[in-house]
């Protein structure tokens, strides 16, 4: 039986497993996710995210993210943060800007070095989209949600009460208005004017936080006007700094990367 070296790592508390698919070939991503993500039995996480070496000429390196069920992600703005501390401080690459090809398409990666170390990452998230008839059907919609597609597609609900994530994020990721699922916001404006957000992540349930629901939350406070151009987006498990750019109409997130532990598994 072979092993399989993994790192396990964290962006706000959204952990994942991380392979190096240049070095070490994972045959059924799905069933490894499924197995591995298990918080009793398996590593624990929120899935599984694989690294690879980008075959076009528009990147540098390749991420796929398949959930704790297995489906396969498009997108998630917490991962992409930990492969650029990954990169780096392996020693993969020297390079403080990496070009990351996603389901979602190619992300920029700017890292923010101190003492040599990754401390933050800035990830240009493009723009986002509030219309998707693939995603969101608009007529089969309730409630005063807002819906915003950075990639993978988001319905952000202003409340009082975040703390329904529970039992209304897992009805709403598979109401008929979301033909693939869908994360589900919850969210409140602070009296600092900061945004605190719960996250119901289509595919995993509740996480400590959500990159991409960051950024659909911003941009969804500043479509409402609940907020200004920059946001700082308080989740469960951390901060992250949400800039929804009006030069060029993109969304940037800053926010933390982290260790946790390394390992071998069993395939």
């Amino acid at each position: 039986m072979s092993k399989i070296p993994f790192t396990k790592m964290h962006g706000c508390g959204n952990d994942y497993i991380y392979v190096n698919t240049m070095q070490y070939d994972i045959p059924d991503p799905v069933a490894a996710s499924i197995k591995w993500s298990n918080r009793y039995k398996g590593i624990g996480s929120d899935g599984l995210v694989l690294i690879g070496k980008s075959t076009v000429p528009e990147a540098d390196y390749t991420m796929r993210i398949f959930n704790a069920d297995g489906s396969e992600a498009m997108m998630c703005g917490n991962a992409s943060r930990c492969i650029g501390k990954y990169l780096y401080e392996r020693g993969l690459t020297d390079k403080t800007e990496i070009r990351l090809l996603t389901l979602s398409g190619v992300k920029i990666l700017n890292l923010h070095i101190k003492d040599n170390k990754v401390e933050s990452v800035t990830v240009d998230m493009l723009e986002p989209v509030l219309e998707n008839e693939e995603q969101f059907v608009a007529a089969r919609a309730q409630g005063h949600g807002t819906f915003v597609s950075m990639g993978n597609p988001h319905y952000v609900i202003f409340t009082d009460n975040v703390d329904q994530v529970g039992e209304t994020g897992r009805v709403l990721e598979h109401h008929p208005a979301f033909p693939q699922r869908c994360n589900i916001e919850f969210a409140h404006i602070e009296a600092n004017g900061s945004i605190r957000t719960r996250v119901w992540e289509r595919g995993s349930g509740i996480t400590q936080a959500c990159g991409t629901g960051a950024c659909a939350t911003a941009v969804a406070a500043v479509l409402t006007g609940k907020a200004g151009r920059t946001s700082q987006i308080v989740m469960d498990g951390g901060t992250l700094t949400i800039e929804w750019r009006e030069s060029d109409n993109h969304v940037y997130m800053t926010g933390p990367a982290e260790f946790v532990f390394d390992g071998e598994i069993a395939l």
